[in-house]
């Protein structure tokens, strides 16, 4: 028989689920160390974070009987992500303080690491439970901005993947018809 629910999940072998993890533990850090534990800011962001992370997951797993809801909940962890960078920009903007340029040397560090094959959070450790919040923030950001990147790249390839292969109806009817013309062969076969 043809199967028409393809393999689905593994989301740990995502790199943007790796960031993402990453971007999570590093902000439940960074807001534990350096936004007031009893304001909203600190729950949004670390909700924002787990939002980034867990629609990955939930995207992954559903994506063997809903390209639909693939694609929907991986554009949720795009936003969630979106809106966890804007709080981190904010964070710097209200101190006075901006985004390193991209020819800044920590920038530059940065990037090296980023490029690490299977990077973890102790990658970015130095950086992101730097005592200096802007030095942090800055490191987080350019974790975002990497996750948001393969983020992109992934709803890209999600959307060309629907577009050639379509969605579960139609590999549910691809596999109906592939069985009654087998069941039809057989019968011939019979006869003859």
């Amino acid at each position: 028989m043809t199967t028409f629910i393809p393999p689905h999940g593994g989301y740990q072998k995502l790199r943007s689920y790796q960031k993402a993890e990453i971007v999570y533990d590093a902000t439940v850090y960074f807001c534990d160390h350096f936004i007031e534990k009893r304001s909203r800011t600190h729950d949004q962001m670390v909700q924002a974070a787990r939002s980034g992370k867990q629609n990955i997951i939930e995207g992954s797993m559903a994506s063997g009987t809903s390209k639909e809801t693939e694609i929907k909940l991986t554009n949720v962890a795009r936003a969630s992500l979106e809106e966890l960078l804007a709080d981190y920009l904010d964070f710097l903007r209200t101190r006075g303080q901006t985004e390193w340029s991209k020819d800044a040397p920590y920038a530059k560090r940065l990037r090296e690491l980023n490029r690490t094959p299977d990077a973890t959070y102790e990658t970015f450790r130095k950086g992101i439970e730097n005592p200096d919040p802007i030095i942090a923030a800055n490191v987080i950001i350019g974790l975002i901005r990497v996750t948001n990147y393969l983020l992109d790249k992934q709803l890209h390839h999600l959307e060309e993947t629907f577009v050639k292969e379509g969605g579960l109806r139609e590999r549910m009817t691809r596999a109906r018809i592939a069985e009654r013309e087998k069941m039809a062969k057989d019968l011939k076969d019979l006869k003859d």
